[in-house]
């Protein structure tokens, strides 16, 4: 992988692919957390005197034409402008913002932002002659978004073909953190966190197995392994299709998966549902885990405060209603006091840890 800092590319055209995904509220941006992320890899090049063309995606175009919405709604909903418009803020300069990503004049300015690729359904279908036209733009490619990296998609995947290409900065450094927790010298005990909701989270648990020494298991994902057990989780929600492989996994992981003891549940899904804490294996039908326990918080901690290297995805609870994310919170807490390699993956996670001020 080639990276930007040995690349010269002083006052070149430069094509940069960020994750300027960002939640948006009356037209303006919530959270810029990933605009942010992205700035030292715009201010070098801007140091260097390139011409910046930042394109990003935005959102699901595909989801809200399906649901029937017009392309001027869908416009609306989905610009990139109120992105241009924060950095332009950020940065103290004019972000010139263009209408399309292809077909355009891009004008002589320090720093353009594309509209929206998934606007085009060629970004999305990998499409080569659309990733061509992006590529014309400039003389070199900076992909700086990490959180798309694995999309097989025009701007990500396709355009390498036409034009050179580097890591930016942001993609240098989470591919540097993921080094520590990927190759053969990772610092021992190793334990990962794997909450949330996703299914397709079985898969990274069944690849974690024969490197960790611990598997703490979290959210939706415990109450399926609770179910493979023949625990009674009530009516909490649960994750029928992988119910199998969770009993491989619970045969393959052995005392290496831990599993909470205890959880506080609630009548509703409802931030001021009737709550109370009970063990695990004394739910009530109509009740459901909302969060994990005292008592499993405090095992949980035992587990990781001799780690030197911990992996979290995925919240332990509905840390969205504050009434049920103390688990969530008291973790986030105790990882950012230990003095261990810490990364934390997945967009809910890395909220989690910005919601409680330790990220």
């Amino acid at each position: 992988m080639r990276f930007l800092k040995d690349t010269n590319i002083k006052n070149k055209t430069v094509l940069v692919r960020a994750d300027l995904n960002v939640p948006l509220k009356n037209s303006k941006v919530a959270n810029d957390k990933r605009i942010r992320e992205t700035m030292p890899t715009i201010n070098y090049l801007l140091e260097n005197n390139c011409k910046v063309i930042l394109m990003s995606h935005l959102g699901r175009p595909d989801s809200l034409l399906k649901k029937g919405a017009s392309p001027e709604e869908l416009k609306k909903e989905l610009s990139l402008r109120p992105v241009a418009e924060h950095l332009s803020a950020l940065i103290g300069e004019d972000v010139a913002m263009m209408d399309d990503c292809i077909g355009i004049d891009v004008p002589d300015t320090r720093i353009t932002m594309l509209e929206n690729l998934r606007f085009h359904r060629e970004e999305k279908d990998n499409n080569d002659e659309f990733a061509g036209k992006l590529a014309s733009l400039a003389d070199i490619y900076v992909n700086d978004a990490f959180g798309v990296c694995h999309r097989k998609q025009a701007s990500v995947h396709a355009i390498t073909k036409h034009i050179d290409s580097v890591a930016g900065f942001l993609l240098e450094k989470e591919i540097t953190n993921l080094a520590k927790v990927t190759g053969d010298s990772i610092k021992k005990p190793f334990v990962a966190i794997i909450g949330g909701a996703k299914s397709d989270k079985i898969g990274v648990i069944r690849s974690l197995i024969p490197k960790v020494d611990s598997l703490i298991i979290g959210g939706v994902l415990a109450n399926t392994f609770l179910k493979a057990k023949g625990v009674p989780i009530g009516s909490s929600k649960f994750d029928d299709e992988t119910l199998e492989i969770a009993n491989e996994i619970l045969e393959a992981a052995g005392t290496k998966l831990v599993l909470p003891s205890d959880a506080v549940v609630a009548d509703s899904f409802s931030e001021n549902a009737e709550s109370r804490t009970v063990d695990i294996g004394s739910l009530e039908e109509g009740w459901m885990i909302m969060d994990i326990g005292p008592a499993t918080i405090s095992n949980y901690k035992n587990i990781l405060s001799d780690a030197k290297t911990i992996v979290w995805g995925g919240p332990l609870g509905v840390f969205e209603f504050d009434k049920f994310s103390n688990g969530t919170k008291e973790i986030a807490e105790f990882l950012a006091g230990l003095d261990s390699t810490t990364i934390i993956g997945g967009g809910d996670s890395a909220a989690a840890v910005e919601k409680f001020n330790v990220a």
